[in-house]
C-alpha cells in the first residue's frame, strides 16, 4: 500500500507563453523522468505532443506526467494557457490538490493568469508561486509579486530572492536557510553551489526574511508568542507554518529563477514535497444529488479502505484507443474489476489501466485513492461522470463547462466522407466538452461550435489531419439571441373541432422581461380552477420549446417571465396537448407585441500593445464598437481592456499585428449578453431571412 502522504498531485498554469510547459520538461528532467530536455521552440516537448501543438508551440490540452522527488510520487498536468482551452484548465482544477502559478518575469500578470487563478480560487486549490524568465530583458521579480497582490489580490509569501536579473542572473537566496544557490554557465541544473550571501543582498534578505518569518508564525499562537519574545523559531517550525497557511489559502509561497536555463527549479519542487497538501489533507469532494445536484452533506473522504469513488475528469482518443483519464478519491481500482457508472446506471469492466507518461504509458494492474490514472477503452463514459462501487452508488459533485460563443458551418469536400467525418466529430466532442456540434435540419449542413476562432480552427485542423476528413468551412457565425422590452398582458384560445372529442384550451398570461442571466421563469397564480392544476405544467412546456427560436430571426430567447393568471378549460375536449398548444400559440402571438429585441454577445477583451501604438489600438477598437474599461501602463507596453461585441473581432489578430508591427497580442473572452443597436440587428436579420429563403 502506497503512503498517501507521499503523493502530491499539482497542476501547472499560467497565461499564453509564461513558460508552464517547459517548467514541466524541467521537473521531468530534476526527477531523471527524461535525460534530454526537449524545447517548445523547437517542437520537441514532451508534454506537447500533438502535431498542432509541437507546430504552434502552444499547448493545446493538458498532459499528465508521474514522476518522483525526494521519496513523493508527483502526478503533475501541464494546462493550456490559451483562453480558447480554459475548459482544460478548468477541469485539471477539479482533481488536483494543489498547483504551481507560473508568472513572466517581464509579463508579469497577463490577462489569462487572471482567469486561470479565478478558477484556481473557485476550486480552493493551494498553490505556489513561480516568476519565470528572470533572465529576460525587462524581468523584475518584485514588480511581479506587487502585481500579484493589486491584480490577483493574492499574498504572495516571498521564499527566495534572485541574485542578479536579465543577462546577470545567476541564482538565488533561500531566505529560510539563508544560503545562495549559484549556477553556473553550464545550462546543466545539477552544476549548482551553495554560497554565502552576496554582500550588497544582505540588508534586503533580513528585512523580506523578517516579513516571512512574521507572516509564518501569524499561523501558530504558541510560536507567535515566543517570537514576540524575542525566541526566533526553528526552520523545521516555520516550515509548518508555512505548509498549514498555503494549504489554509492565507498565502501562498513564492519562488523565481528561469525554467529555460535551469536555474531555481529543484527549490520549486522541494517547495511542492514541503508545502503544498496531499490528497488527505484537502477538503474533501462533495457528494451530490443526481437529480437535483445539491450537495448531500456527505464527503468522497480520500482512504483506500473504503468503497471505490472516482471521477472521469477528460477523455482523449490517441493510436491505442479512447483513454478515459481518472482521478480516484476513495477505495481502490484493480484491473478485471466490475464498476458503476452513476451517471447512466451501467455497469463497465476495468480492462487495462496504465499511469501516463504524456503520450507514452506504463500498464498497472492496480490503484488507489490519490491516483491519477488512465483507463482504455471505457463505452459510455463522458468528462464529469462518477465511477464508484455498485454495491455504494454515490455522485461527485459534476463539471460546469462554458457556453460556446461562435460557430461555423462546416461540409466535408466529398461526399463519401460524411460518415467518416460524423465518427471523428463524435470523438472530439467527446473528448472537448466546450467544443458542440449540430445539424441545421433546414440546409442540411453541420454547424461547429466553440469557445474562439483558434479553438475551431485547430478543430478543423485535427480532422483533416489525425482523421483524414477535408472540409469546406464557412463564415463564423454569432451566437445572437433574443429577448423582450416591454410587459403585455394577452390572451389566447386553442379550440379545434372535428367529429368525435375535439381540443379546447384558454389562457390569461402576462409576459414581461426579467433578470439578465434569469432564463425563462414560469408561475401560476390561476385560482378558483379555471386552469386546473394538471395543465400547468403543459402550459409551461408549451411556452418553454418555443424559447428555442425567436420571432425576429430565430435565435434563442433569453430572460423571459410567464405568468398564468387565468383561463377556462371544457370538462371533455380539455387536455395537456390542447393547453400546450395553446401556450405555443399564445408564445407567437404576443412576443412581437412585447418589443421582441435582439441580443449580441460582447467579449471582454485584453490587449497589449507597445506604446507607440496606443491610439491606433484604442482608435480601432473604438471603431469595432467597443467600450474602453481601463488601461495601464507597464514596463513594456500599456494593457488595455475593453468590452467588444463579438461580431467585431472576427480576424482582429491580423489587423492587431499590422498596426503594432507584430508587437501586440490580445485575448478575449465571453463577459454577457447586451442589446444590439438597431442598424446591426436589422442586417443581421435580413442575413439570416436571405439564408432561410435560399434554402
Amino acid at each position: 500500500m502506497a503512503d498517501l502522504s507521499k503523493y502530491r498531485n499539482i497542476g501547472i498554469f499560467a497565461h499564453v507563453d509564461a513558460g508552464k510547459t517547459t517548467t514541466t520538461e524541467r521537473i521531468l528532467k530534476l526527477t531523471g523522468k527524461i535525460h534530454k530536455s526537449g524545447e517548445t521552440h523547437d517542437g520537441e516537448s514532451t508534454t506537447d505532443f500533438m502535431e498542432q501543438e509541437a507546430e504552434r508551440g502552444i499547448t493545446i490540452q493538458s498532459a499528465a506526467v508521474t514522476c518522483e522527488w525526494k521519496g513523493h510520487r508527483l502526478n503533475v498536468i501541464d494546462t493550456p494557457g490559451h483562453v480558447d482551452f480554459t475548459v482544460e484548465v478548468y477541469r485539471s482544477l477539479k482533481v488536483l490538490d494543489g498547483g504551481i502559478g507560473v508568472f513572466c518575469g517581464s509579463g508579469g500578470v497577463e490577462p489569462q493568469s487572471e482567469t486561470n487563478w479565478r478558477y484556481a480560487n473557485e476550486s480552493e486549490v493551494a498553490r505556489v508561486i513561480f516568476v519565470n524568465k528572470l533572465d529576460r530583458m525587462g524581468a523584475d521579480f518584485y514588480r511581479v509579486v506587487k502585481q500579484t497582490q493589486d491584480v490577483l489580490a493574492a499574498n504572495p509569501l516571498v521564499m527566495v530572492l534572485p541574485i542578479g536579473i536579465e543577462d546577470d542572473f545567476v541564482g538565488v537566496v533561500d531566505l529560510l536557510t539563508r544560503q545562495a544557490y549559484v549556477w553556473d554557465d553550464t545550462g546543466l541544473p545539477e552544476n549548482y553551489s551553495v554560497q554565502d550571501i552576496p554582500a550588497d543582498m544582505v540588508d534586503k534578505v533580513e528585512e523580506y526574511r523578517e516579513q516571512l518569518v512574521e507572516t509564518a508564525v501569524e499561523q501558530d499562537d504558541d510560536l507567535m508568542e515566543a517570537y514576540m519574545e524575542g525566541e526566533e523559531p526553528s526552520i523545521e517550525e516555520l516550515k509548518r507554518c508555512i505548509r498549514k497557511g498555503t494549504r489554509d489559502l492565507a498565502f501562498f509561497p513564492t519562488f523565481c529563477g528561469s525554467a529555460f536555463k535551469n536555474k531555481g527549479m529543484q527549490l520549486v519542487l522541494d517547495a511542492v514535497v514541503d508545502y503544498l497538501p496531499s490528497p488527505t489533507e484537502v477538503d474533501p469532494q462533495d457528494l451530490t444529488n443526481p437529480e437535483t445536484g445539491e450537495p448531500t452533506g456527505e464527503v468522497a473522504t480520500v482512504d483506500a479502505d473504503l468503497p471505490l469513488k472516482a471521477l472521469a475528469f477528460k477523455i482523449m482518443d490517441d493510436r491505442f484507443g479512447a483513454l478515459t483519464f481518472i482521478r480516484i478519491y476513495s477505495g481502490r481500482m484493480k484491473k478485471g474489476d466490475t464498476i458503476l457508472n452513476s451517471a447512466t446506471g451501467k455497469t463497465e469492466r476495468i480492462g487495462r489501466m496504465c499511469e501516463m507518461q504524456a503520450d507514452d504509458r506504463n500498464e498497472i494492474t492496480e490503484a488507489q485513492a490519490g491516483d491519477i490514472i488512465a483507463v482504455v477503452g471505457m463505452k459510455n463514459v463522458q468528462t464529469g461522470h462518477t465511477l464508484c462501487d455498485p454495491k455504494h452508488e454515490c455522485t461527485l459533485e459534476p463539471m460546469i463547462f462554458p457556453e460556446p460563443v461562435i460557430s461555423i458551418a462546416v461540409a466535408p469536400k466529398d461526399k463519401g466522407s460524411t460518415e467518416k467525418m460524423g465518427i471523428a466529430i463524435g470523438k472530439m466532442v467527446a473528448e472537448d466538452p466546450s467544443f458542440q456540434v449540430e445539424t441545421d435540419e433546414d440546409s442540411g449542413e453541420t454547424i461547429l461550435k466553440g469557445m474562439g476562432e483558434l479553438h475551431l480552427d485547430i478543430k478543423v485542423d485535427i480532422l483533416k489531419r489525425t482523421y483524414g476528413v477535408e472540409l469546406n468551412v464557412g463564415q463564423p457565425q454569432v451566437a445572437y439571441r433574443e429577448t423582450i422590452t416591454k410587459p403585455v398582458e394577452d390572451s389566447y384560445t386553442h379550440k379545434k373541432q372535428s367529429g368525435g372529442s375535439g381540443q379546447f384550451g384558454k389562457i390569461d398570461y402576462r409576459i414581461k422581461p426579467g433578470e439578465p442571466g434569469s432564463g425563462f421563469v414560469f408561475k401560476s397564480t390561476v385560482v378558483g380552477g379555471n386552469v386546473p392544476k394538471e395543465f400547468w405544467p403543459a402550459v409551461q412546456k408549451g411556452f418553454e420549446v418555443m424559447m428555442d427560436e425567436g420571432v425576429l430571426a430565430g435565435f434563442p430567447v433569453l430572460d423571459v417571465e410567464v405568468e398564468l393568471f387565468d383561463g377556462s378549460f371544457h370538462a371533455v375536449d380539455s387536455s395537456a396537448i390542447a393547453f400546450e398548444i395553446a401556450a405555443k400559440g399564445a408564445f407567437r402571438q404576443s412576443i412581437p407585441k412585447a418589443g421582441a429585441q435582439l441580443l449580441e454577445p460582447i467579449m471582454k477583451v485584453d490587449v497589449f500593445t507597445p506604446e507607440d501604438h496606443v491610439g491606433d489600438v484604442i482608435g480601432d477598437l473604438n471603431r469595432r464598437r467597443g467600450m474602453i474599461k481601463d488601461q495601464e501602463a507597464g514596463v513594456t507596453g500599456v494593457r488595455i481592456k475593453a468590452d467588444v461585441p463579438l461580431s467585431e473581432m472576427f480576424g482582429y489578430i491580423g489587423h492587431l499585428r499590422t498596426m503594432t508591427s507584430g508587437r501586440g497580442q490580445f485575448s478575449m473572452e465571453f463577459a454577457h449578453y447586451l442589446p444590439c443597436p438597431q442598424n446591426v440587428a436589422e442586417v443581421v436579420i435580413a442575413e439570416v431571412k436571405e439564408r432561410n429563403a435560399k434554402k
